[in-house]
């Protein structure tokens, strides 16, 4: 009889500094380490981490870089106060008024967070192929894409790239190049579209070279990806939206009650 081998015990590969910059996140995210406190100091992260004062250094230059701490060089490091902040998805979805703003910029100021959009190109394209797919679109089919940047206190916050089918955009302001007052959940509503049931497909990925560049990532960590797809009372995809923010800077909040 053969005896299977055992498989290889699993080892991080990545460098010290990474691993203890991994630690050191996790703290910070779990909220062991909250906004405004102190890390460590060297010597206490040295004696914690069994690690050179150049690798400790090296390891919190990565997490300034990423935006998560503050400090300088013989200060104490402080966690930033806005280190992680809670998107709830189900919020875009709310309707507003064609004269009123993005009901999820208006919660944004309630917060203190100053958040714009920037609309980046709106043009008639053919889509990736899980946006095809969540439309019913053939291989070749085109839809309209309306490709917009979310910026919070002044960072490029999320790459929103969404798509509406050609037959439901022709004609309105879905191919304007400007924003739509009230959003686009507002629009669809009045033209006789009015969002009823929504799909979220949620993802951590590598960044892609645009995703990277646009969203000044640090490093590479991975970015949460998000596939929205709204549908009409009658079942059919309305609109299919990719939404991508860094991974470790935002958490998305979903509520529900048990039926």
């Amino acid at each position: 009889m053969t005896v299977p081998k055992a498989e290889p015990e699993a080892h991080d590969r990545r460098s010290l500094h990474e691993r203890i910059a991994a630690d050191l996140r996790d703290d910070i995210m779990t909220g062991e380490l909250p906004p405004g406190a102190n890390l460590p100091s060297t010597v206490q992260l040295r004696s914690r981490f069994d690690a050179s004062n150049a690798t400790i250094q090296k390891a919190l230059q990565l997490l300034k870089d990423e935006r998560l701490v503050v400090g300088r060089a013989g200060a104490a490091v402080t966690v930033r106060e806005h280190r992680q902040r809670t998107i709830r998805p189900a919020g875009s979805l709310t309707p507003a008024a064609a004269d009123q703003s993005y009901p999820w910029l208006t919660e944004a100021a309630k917060h203190g967070m100053d958040a714009r959009i920037t609309l980046l190109d709106v043009r008639e394209t053919v889509p990736p192929a899980d946006i095809r797919h969540a439309l019913a679109l053939p291989d070749d089919g085109v839809a309209v894409l309306r490709s917009q940047l979310v910026l919070i206190d002044g960072e490029p916050a999320e790459l929103v790239n969404s798509y509406y089918p050609l037959d439901i955009a022709d004609g309105t302001p879905l191919k304007d190049h400007r924003r739509i007052k009230g959003g686009t959940s507002t629009l669809l509503g009045q033209l006789g579209h009015a969002p009823h049931h929504c799909v979220d497909r949620v993802s951590a990925r590598v960044p892609t070279q645009e995703q990277f560049e646009v969203l000044r990532l640090p490093g590479s960590l991975p970015v949460l990806c998000t596939l929205r797809v709204v549908h009409a009372a009658d079942g059919r995809p309305i609109e299919a939206t990719s939404m991508v923010k860094a991974g470790h800077l935002y958490e998305l909040l979903y509520e529900f009650t048990p039926e």
